[in-house]
């Protein structure tokens, strides 16, 4: 079985990659189209920070965060969203493709249409956001007088993985609703790209209630608030255990298997458009 799994999981990335090239070449053939969106989404994608960086020279500090730990909150949210938005971030299309009839032809393609649909429309130029929040990432521990130790670098490249999952799932999982809703990709957005904006300010200036559905419902205070708590020494606003800020692959890893379940039972319960 387990042999099985792995064979699978193969024929579906490899169906992922051979159309994300597709796609990729498409998108080539028009150069200057390709570059031209691809700067316009970097400097896009560089004004929320912007917007941050105003915000702090009036008040100084947010929450008791100074500008280079909210960059921390920042380059990682936006690193995590933008890396699960370039693999899968097609998939928030589902709606359109269910109504046009265009998944009934994926679904008799000898690929998991899973992948088919994560793949759709595969463009580089998506990688202005994790790109941005990189670079304000490495500017933020670059100015923060952190005490290393092989524990703590490892937590970072772990944070920045678990998160890129827990946000994936959630497309994956806002994606399946749609088998039954119809076109919500709004409501999606509110979870995804609204997550990450949510996420980039400190937890601490929002309500107990927030922050409960973000940690027990919804598991985006695993993508970087009870990391960076961890990381930074900071008490968590629930009152929650500092261990915690470890539990990421753990919310991930449950993150996966709940948007997998999901979207099975959204194909078993997909009928087709009947035309």
């Amino acid at each position: 079985m387990a042999d099985s799994l792995v064979a699978r999981a193969r024929w579906a990335a490899t169906s992922w990659r051979l159309a994300a090239a597709m796609w990729m070449r498409a998108a080539l053939s028009y150069r200057t189209s390709f570059v031209l969106t691809s700067l316009g989404s970097l400097a896009i994608s560089g004004l929320d920070f912007v917007v941050l960086i105003l915000m702090l020279r009036h008040t100084g500090r947010l929450g008791g965060w100074t500008l280079p730990e909210i960059g921390l909150l920042y380059g990682t949210s936006g690193f995590s969203l933008g890396v699960a938005d370039l693999l899968i971030g097609s998939v928030d299309g589902l709606g359109e493709r269910i109504r046009s009839g265009e998944l009934d032809v994926l679904l008799i393609r000898p690929a998991p249409a899973l992948s088919m649909v994560c793949a759709e429309r595969f463009t580089l130029r998506r990688l202005a956001r994790p790109l941005q929040a990189l670079a304000v990432l490495g500017w933020s521990l670059g100015e923060l007088p952190l005490h290393w130790t092989p524990g703590r670098i490892l937590l970072l490249p772990v944070l920045l993985i678990s998160g890129t999952m827990i946000f994936a799932a959630i497309f994956v999982a806002g994606a399946a609703v749609q088998f039954w809703w119809g076109e919500s990709r709004e409501f999606q957005n509110a979870f995804t790209y609204g997550g990450a904006s949510l996420l980039s300010h400190p937890p601490g200036i929002y309500a107990r209630k927030l922050l409960a559905g973000a940690t027990f419902g919804i598991p985006l205070a695993f993508v970087n608030w009870l990391p960076l708590l961890y990381l930074l020494g900071r008490p968590d606003p629930l009152g929650l255990p500092p261990v915690l800020g470890l539990a990421s692959p753990l919310a991930a890893a449950l993150s996966v298997l709940a948007a997998a379940l999901a979207w099975r039972a959204g194909l078993r319960a997909y009928r087709g458009t009947g035309s």
